[in-house]
This record gives structure tokens, sequence and C-alpha cells, in this order.
């Protein structure tokens, strides 16, 4: 699911905001950026996210800008000085345009390791906590208007579905008619009990009273499971294909159009139920 959390914190020396964004996906991908300082909680950080949404396409970001005076760079003024020494012996030049020259080249400053303060670190761990909280609940405001869609949907196709049991008896009548019309128009006498033994044949292979009986069972199922505690986005997956397979098998036996532009309903439904699975934990 998509989701986006932002806290940012004031410290005496610094300003630090920490950003995580969630897009969908099917596994859990974390990216994380923050300065090297930080690098060795990395791994905690990295854990507590998984922990707390389990899966999507992950941006962790912490930006630190630095607001007081401290700075850990520091100028090596005796390398810079032979730097300029040297630069004299080779250009002519105003001791700025040398100064400038001088602080590009290699080991002219220098960089101390700061340590983490555990307080501050501390700190930074609620906000990050925060940031999440803030994530979570966005995934869960999206998952409720999820719900409701998912509901709606199965229930419309709850509604063809009994359309499609009320039309039944007319369908068979029908495919009955159309048999029957069909040897009469061949202008052929036939034996009516054999006839009628090879109707039934016919039309038991076009019986779908148990696809009617098992995809009703499946939208049963499919509400029990959305209605779950459970993480459950697989398992309404599985639930979506079965459904998907009983409402191709009663297309591919109406034989009736009727029947057949109620079941094209039915697939609509299904599709976009399908396609909002994708962002189902």
């Amino acid at each position: 699911m998509t989701g986006f959390g932002k806290s940012v914190i004031q410290l005496p020396a610094k300003k630090i905001t920490i950003e995580i964004k969630s897009l969908n996906s099917k596994s859990l991908d974390l990216n994380a950026r923050m300065p090297s300082m930080y690098r060795e909680k990395e791994l905690s950080i990295r854990k507590n996210i998984a922990n707390a949404l389990k899966r999507g396409k992950i941006d962790f970001s912490l930006f630190v800008e630095m607001t007081g005076e401290g700075t850990s760079t520091q100028i090596n003024k005796t390398i810079v000085n032979q730097y300029i020494k040297q630069l004299k012996d080779v250009v002519d030049g105003a001791e700025i345009e040398l100064l400038k020259m001088a602080v590009r080249l290699p080991d002219a400053t220098s960089t101390e390791r700061e340590e983490i303060d555990e307080d501050e670190w501390k700190t930074i761990q609620a906000e990050i906590d925060s940031a999440l909280k803030q994530l979570v609940d966005y995934r869960l405001h999206e998952g409720k208007s999820l719900e409701a869609d998912f509901k709606d949907r199965i229930s419309n196709i709850d509604v063809l579905l009994e359309k499609v049991i009320t039309i039944d008896p007319e369908r068979i009548e029908a495919v009955r008619d159309r048999l029957r019309k069909g040897v009469e128009d061949l202008k052929e006498n036939v034996d009516e009990n054999r006839f009628e033994q090879e109707l039934v044949f016919y039309i038991e292979k076009y019986d779908i009273t148990e696809e009617k009986v098992r995809l009703h069972n499946h939208l049963d199922y499919f509400i029990k499971t959305l209605n779950s505690d459970d993480s459950n986005g697989k398992k309404l997956g599985f639930i979506s294909q079965e459904i998907g397979r009983e409402i191709n098998t009663i297309g591919s036996k109406s034989n009736y159009a009727p029947m057949q532009k109620l079941v094209v309903q039915m697939k609509d439904e299904l599709e976009k139920i399908k396609e909002q699975l994708l962002n189902v934990l």
C-alpha cells in the first residue's frame, strides 16, 4: 500500500528530517539513505521498519542540517600553506586565488568521525517511530476504503449470481426448444424416447448447479477472510482465482445470451477486485 510519514527534530546544533515513503510491492524492498555517522544504526532501523510495514517498496531518508557553529570538518593549515608555497613557484596569482586552489587539493581538509550520542539517538528513534505510525495510519485509512470497495463488489457478484440462478430454468428451456427446432428443421422423424435421452445427456453437460454452489461459497469465504484480523492479501488473491474459475465455467456452459451478459458483468467486478488486491498486505 502507499503511504507517507515525516518527522522533524530540532536539536541544539542540528535539524534532522525523517521521511518514510511506501509504494505497492509484492515483497519488502527497503532503500535507506542517511549520513555515514548513523550507518551503525541502519540494521536496527531496517528491522524496525520491516516489523512495522511487512511489505512494500520503502524509501527511508534521514537528512541532517547543521544549524550550530560546530563542524566536524577542519582545515589542515600546515598542508594548505605548503600547497600555497608550491603554487607560487608554478604560477603568479593573488593570495586568495592560490588559497582557493589549495583547499581543493588532497588532504587540505579532514573530517573527524562523530560518535553518536545515545540520548540524541533515543530522540531520533522516537521520531522514526512517529513517522512510521503516520505511514501505518495512512495505510489503514486506505485499507478501510479498499475493504468497503471489496464488499460492494462481492455483493454485486452475489446479486448477479442470484440473477443467473433465476434465469437458469429459462435457459434450460431455451436450449431444449433450440434443439427441438433444429431437429424439426432437418425434416427428420426421430424416436421421441431416444431424443429425450440425448436431450437429457446434452443438458446435463451444461448443468451449472455445482458451479453456482461453489461460487456462492467462495463469495462467503472471501468476506469471512476479509473480516479476519490476519494479514490476508495473498489468501484473498487465491480466493479470487477460485471465484474467477467458477465464473468462467458458468460462462462456458451457459450457451444462453442473457446469462452470458451476467457473466461478463461478474468478470468486470472481479477484475476490479483483483486490481485492488495488489494493494493489500
